[in-house]
């Protein structure tokens, strides 16, 4: 089986180039939404066992709670950790699987969630880069197969972790899952994706974005 985790920051310090385009206020409830779309999304992954957001934020946890989503409250100093232990924990069996998305791919969708995990049969790496070279969605069978190095260069990073481990790997430019949500650059990027969930199209509306 696999589980879908979501590792989501403390929204003190969530999207901290965003705060120059809109406020700080305003950047937390649009990462809480973020969230919620991302969440919809793996809740319509038919693989996925269940959908886990692990966070130190009390507030996020609680808002995951009202999604239909498992909440983690973990103190976790980094978001390696916070995937790897989450993982860690969940996971029921050695050989489970774990799908890794950012909270912050809010066009995500699970027909393309699917089809990334859908691209391993038994042990192996599928992986969705973003745009700017990092990781969107993650996928390990089993779960540990090779270590989250989520961050700068992070697709090449993993590509190179299974290279090293001699894993198939599979990397897929899925549309859906090309955009993380940064900059303010990025929110037109995604209002013009035509996937952008609902809750984040809401969000941006409602604080005025252009094209929203």
């Amino acid at each position: 089986m696999t589980v879908g985790i979501i590792p989501v920051k403390m929204l003190s310090a969530s999207k901290s180039r965003l705060v120059a385009a809109l406020d700080r206020s305003a950047v937390e409830h649009l990462s809480l939404a973020m969230m919620g779309d991302v969440v919809d999304a793996l809740s319509r992954v038919p693989s996925l066992r269940e959908v886990v957001v692990v966070t130190p934020d009390d507030s996020v946890a609680e808002a995951a709670k009202r999604l239909g989503a498992r909440p983690l409250l973990r103190p976790d100093p980094n978001l390696n950790a916070a995937v790897e232990n989450a993982a860690a924990e969940l996971v029921t069996s050695p050989e489970d699987g774990a799908l890794v998305v950012l909270g912050d791919v809010a066009t995500a969708t699970a027909q393309e969630l699917s089809a990334l995990v859908g691209t391993v049969s038994g042990r192996g790496v599928a992986l969705a880069p973003s745009s700017d070279g990092g990781t969107s969605a993650l996928y390990r069978a089993p779960f540990d197969v090779i270590p989250a190095r989520f961050g700068a260069d992070s697709a090449k990073r993993h590509r190179e972790e299974a290279q090293r481990a001699v894993l198939p790997y599979h990397e897929l430019a899925l549309p859906s899952l090309a955009i993380d949500i940064d900059v303010a650059e990025d929110l037109q990027e995604a209002l013009r994706a035509g996937t952008l969930g609902t809750r984040t199209r809401e969000a941006l509306r409602a604080m005025g974005v252009e094209g929203a």
